[in-house]
């Protein structure tokens, strides 16, 4: 069973919100200091890349 475009952006928006987490996670649980800042805006920066990853399925 191949991969086609829409499985792969799928799965690529899927990655990115995982990791997003993850990032914002860290800035508010491990980091209290300034870069926990940083941490926090780069999770919410994945987020918005995942969400135009989600936006050309279908699309390309």
């Amino acid at each position: 069973m191949g991969m086609n475009k829409n499985t792969v952006l799928a799965w690529a928006t899927f990655i990115m919100i995982v990791v997003g987490l993850a990032l914002i996670g860290l800035g508010a649980f491990r980091y209290r200091d300034v870069s926990g800042y940083g941490f926090a805006a780069v999770g919410i920066g994945f987020f918005a890349i995942a969400w135009v990853f989600n936006a050309l399925k279908g699309r390309v």
